[in-house]
């Protein structure tokens, strides 16, 4: 990336002469001699941005010269070295950022828009207030920044601004019409770098020597799993195989998958080592495996929307696998990885294949390959052909184990009875924990017929939309002093998919009469009324509202929890 392409969106363009004088935005530790440690807000000069992903620099402090992330710098003075900037975070992701447990009313950042190109949206978690129970929710809501034609942006075109930070600073001084006044960035983690350093950049293998086992985090068939230290800087997890497990071709393969597919749900592979016994060295998940989180950690006190976001993000990386064409064909609690922030990724290819765009089945040369009997659909099970559905009907299972924290599915049968009894019709019955909506939709993956389960895209939408309103709800107006304008929270569409791609980040306007004294309007006065999203977490009664699929014209059950 080029360091000269920073700059433009806040209209403070850095000169030619100082575009590469950079600034730290987070700490980093040298991993290795030709990298230099940084400090968040440590000044240093680029003396070559030429690969996209580490840049050499010239330390400001120190003078020492070194490799950096360039995704830990920005240009001085840029928008992108502000700590309320966060350009490439999804929607859902900046609410789960600003709903974690340490932020609180007015947290706030500003990111990209995911659907309209060249815009921005303003973030901010809000508590709305039940005055009728006196229950809590914490909030996201989501405002557009627009531009002005002629330059300088606004949220209400009755209030512009020359820059983003003059708007920041106004609405941190007073909340103007927002839910909130603006009362701190929201901290985030570093990024995560692409690769342990630029040495394994192009070069992944590496040597056994540079591993120092730490903590054994678990164990199986086929290793052990070991919390490690690379370089003796850099903590990871490794992944060990018994010699004999798996060739070095089958291990290739695995290793190729875990290599090419990146996406935010799929745990990083960093290196191998292929002498035996085999390493696999992968980012480090804290929290372990998603099946003992939620048996043995804090996962056993989940509520159901920590639970449902979950199941969310893993239809988010299957829903990645399934338009690259991999089959991961061992997908199981047991191999997804929980991180600090209670997110979760997608781990273990030891049994992914990738299929041809022109076929999706995957036919095992081998019936004596081992399979998760339990979690393999009958089609894989009895035939060994695999495709993306059959990955849609291992999903249904670990739907299973998420809602019953654990449990182990068809708990009173052994393999050979689990295989004659699905192929018989048999379906696992709904748990006690289960609301209706999502217990049908397990039963939708575990059609018999593959072609009828859903896509792994229709899941991560069914999913990530779980909570969101299906009922009006009335504008509100700011609690200040008389204003001629109030900004509202964000729209949200669940039944137009076409249109809501274009509605669902943009913040409405209500242009309401200047109004007399205090007080709202009251309980018999007419109100602006809009379909509205905000993700919400309650820590009371949830209410699973209705949801239409597209294979039914009834709405489903709506469960109380």
């Amino acid at each position: 990336m080029d360091i000269h392409q920073f700059g433009g969106i806040d209209g403070q363009n850095s000169s030619t002469e100082l575009s590469n004088h950079l600034v730290a935005i987070f700490d980093y530790n040298a991993r290795t001699d030709e990298e230099v440690s940084i400090r968040k807000g440590d000044s240093m000069v680029a003396l070559n941005d030429s690969d996209s992903e580490w840049w050499f620099v010239d330390h400001g402090r120190t003078s020492v010269k070194g490799y950096v992330p360039s995704s830990y710098v920005a240009i001085a003075g840029s928008v992108e070295a502000e700590e309320w900037y966060v350009p490439r975070i999804s929607r859902k992701d900046s609410e789960r950022l600003l709903l974690l447990n340490s932020n609180t009313k007015g947290t706030f950042l500003i990111r990209q828009s995911e659907t309209a190109h060249g815009t921005l949206t303003l973030s901010v978690r809000d508590r709305e207030v039940d005055l009728a129970s006196a229950h809590s929710t914490d909030t996201v809501k989501h405002y557009r920044v627009k531009q002005f034609d002629g330059g300088g942006y606004y949220i209400t075109t009755k209030c512009g601004f020359q820059s983003l930070r003059n708007l920041v600073e106004h609405y941190s001084r007073d909340a103007n019409g927002l839910c909130s006044r603006l009362t701190r960035p929201c901290p985030r983690p570093p990024p995560l770098t692409k690769d342990l350093s630029v040495q394994t950049k192009d070069k992944w293998e590496v040597p056994r020597t540079s591993i120092a086992f730490v903590k054994q985090l678990g164990s199986g068939n086929f290793g052990e799993v070991w919390k490690a230290l690379w370089n003796g800087t850099t903590e990871v997890a490794v992944k060990t195989l018994k010699p004999g497990t798996m060739s070095t071709e089958d291990f290739l393969k695995e290793a190729r998958i875990m290599k090419a597919a990146r996406h935010p749900r799929l745990v990083r592979l960093y290196a191998v080592c292929i002498e035996e016994p085999i390493y696999i060295i992968t980012e480090l998940m804290p929290n372990g495996s998603l099946l003992e989180y939620l048996r043995e950690g804090d996962g056993k006190h989940l509520t159901l929307r920590p639970l449902v976001d979950m199941m969310a993000q893993i239809a988010s990386g299957m829903a990645y696998l399934e338009r690259e064409h991999y089959i991961h064909r061992d997908l199981a609690a047991r191999n997804i990885l929980v991180a600090e922030d209670q997110s979760v990724k997608i781990a273990d290819f030891g049994l992914a294949r990738v299929v041809e765009e022109r076929y999706d089945t995957y036919v095992a040369r081998s019936s004596t390959t081992k399979l998760p009997i339990k979690w393999t659909s009958p089609e894989a099970a009895l035939v060994n052909r695999f495709t993306i559905k059959s990955d849609v009907w291992s999903f249904g299972i670990v739907l299973y184990e998420i809602i019953t924290y654990g449990q182990v599915p068809y708990p009173s049968m052994n393999n050979s009875e689990t295989i004659n009894q699905v192929n018989n019709g048999y379906r696992m019955p709904q748990p006690n924990s289960c609301p209706n909506p999502i217990y049908e939709i397990m039963l939708k993956t575990w059609d018999a017929q593959a072609e009828k389960r859903p896509t792994f895209i229709f899941l991560c939408d069914f999913f990530d939309n779980y909570f969101a309103g299906a009922t009006e709800a009335n504008y509100k107006q700011a609690n200040a002093a008389p204003k001629t304008t109030s900004v509202v929270d964000g729209i949200h569409d669940n039944n137009n998919n076409g249109a809501r791609e274009e509605e669902e980040e943009d913040a409405e306007i209500a242009n309401f009469a200047p109004r007399s004294g205090a007080g709202f309007a009251g309980p018999h006065q007419p109100s602006l009324q809009h379909n509205h999203f905000d993700f919400q977490r309650r820590t009371d009664t949830v209410v699973v509202l209705a949801k239409k699929s597209a294979s039914t014209a009834q709405d489903t059950p709506m469960a109380v929890i």
